[in-house]
């Protein structure tokens, strides 16, 4: 696995690539969101406040890979991955 504070968006997609067919927008746009929320993470804390992070919500039928890109997501940040069904 690469160190986090490393990666660019296109090394966190070639890393869902590994796991995750298709879906190359969605994998293109969470990667830039998870980039951009670590640069604000590492920012003066003084800049920090300025940079708005965005956030994600995903959307579409069923076995499409939604769940599958956020757990991915989740553990190539070492955040922790909960899912919640309604």
């Amino acid at each position: 696995m690469i160190e986090e504070k490393n990666l660019t968006p296109q090394q966190i997609v070639r890393e869902l690539d590994k796991y995750i067919i298709g879906q190359k927008e969605a994998k293109r746009s969470v990667a830039i969101a998870l980039r951009n929320r670590w640069r604000r993470l590492n920012s003066d804390e003084d800049i920090r406040e300025e940079i708005i992070p965005n956030n994600i919500l995903m959307i579409g039928p069923t076995g499409v890979g939604k769940t599958e890109i956020a757990r991915r997501l989740a553990k190539l940040a070492m955040a922790p991955f909960v899912k919640v069904e309604a």
